[in-house]
């Protein structure tokens, strides 16, 4: 027989978890990347809160203070920088082609081993260089559009990034009673498996974070010296902006191409070409190399399963997909072997 109050207390509270998940879906991204971000700092809060004598608010206070000078604050003078670089950025580089020379510089033909061949493809650029110069100017407006819409899109990103320091306050604050919580449900529906997915999950999120944020610092260091080495304007704004943007896997190159490009147009063409040579050989190769392996290393994921949760999240949910890919890689992984170690045990009780 049919309970009506039942069926109309699960219509109920089916209405009331839909309802809530429609009032939080806008800030999901946010809430997540504030759990990431938590879940990574973790002991660093731990330390904070027993040097302030275990006082919940006042560590969480600090732990804010500190992700506001470590993330608001540089994302915000980029945001409010980006515009006007960015348009700088284009007229430097119309000027450097209109300003070409017919013949190729004496200092470039003098390079060893491949100053000829450079020579001879300066010459071959230039039988196109009107052509080239119609195309810049039909599509610099369109460029500019788009420079405007990563403007845009950057400042938006700043707005969502104050949203998760904000969030993150509250996480920090009650983050051993969600955890414990978050804890007992798991093991509920889960079991041992639910608990082990749990662990492997925040073992993960920790190798991920370890990696971006470890490779970033290696390439804002290296950046920072090939900068001041080859005489780049603000050297120390730039490697700011190389270690924000080396989560974007093209935005390290457009932070040396365009010091290049600048050095280029300012008459240093042989620190010009040092620096974009020393850009993908060094910079670039940073984030090819340590990254996989710091995250590989830490979450004990199979190096290929890292590049491809780490390329796929990217391509499915963006920025946040960083975190999202090699975590659900690596349940899928968990959740696998757990069943391959289910059915070994039942053939040997078979046999």
């Amino acid at each position: 027989m049919i309970n009506t109050n039942q069926i109309a207390r699960m219509t109920l509270i089916s209405l009331l978890i839909v309802g809530c998940v429609l009032v939080l879906y806008p800030f999901m991204p946010a809430m997540l990347f504030a759990a990431v971000i938590c879940v990574f700092t973790w002991p660093l809060y731990q330390h904070i809160w027993r040097l302030l004598g275990k006082r919940d608010t006042l560590a969480s206070l600090t732990m804010t203070l500190l992700l506001l000078v470590a993330l608001i604050l540089p994302m915000a003078y980029l945001a409010v920088n980006l515009a006007d670089s960015a348009t700088v950025l284009l007229d430097e580089a119309q000027s450097a082609l209109q300003s070409l020379q017919p013949a190729a510089p004496s200092w470039l033909k003098a390079l060893p081993i491949i100053g000829e061949q450079l020579a001879e493809s300066w010459q071959r650029a230039l039988v196109s260089h009107e052509e080239l110069m119609r195309l810049l100017d039909q599509y610099s407006e369109p460029i500019r559009e788009f420079l405007l819409q990563a403007v845009q899109l950057v400042m938006g990103g700043f707005l969502q990034l104050v949203l998760v320091v904000f969030v993150a306050f509250f996480f920090y604050r009650d983050g051993a009673r969600l955890s414990d919580v978050i804890t007992a449900i798991v093991r509920r529906l889960g079991g041992e498996l639910g608990q082990e997915m749990l662990t492997l999950s925040s073992s993960t999120v920790k190798g991920v974070m370890l990696g971006v944020f470890g490779t970033a610092l290696a390439q804002a260091s290296v950046a920072l010296f090939g900068f001041w080495l080859a005489g780049a304007p603000m050297p120390l704004l730039l490697a700011l902006a190389t270690f924000f943007l080396s989560v974007i896997p093209v935005g390290p190159p457009l932070v040396w191409g365009g010091a290049s490009l600048w050095l280029f147009n300012h008459g240093d063409h042989g620190w010009a070409i040092f620096l974009l040579i020393y850009g993908l050989l060094v910079i670039s190769t940073v984030d090819n190399i340590i990254k996989p392996i710091l995250i590989s290393h830490t979450s004990r994921l199979p190096l290929l399963l890292v590049v491809l949760g780490v390329l796929g999240g990217v391509l499915m949910f963006g920025f946040i997909g960083i975190f999202l890919g090699p975590t659900l890689l690596a349940v899928g992984l968990t959740l696998v072997s757990h069943w391959v170690v289910l059915q070994n045990k039942r053939a040997d009780e078979v046999v």
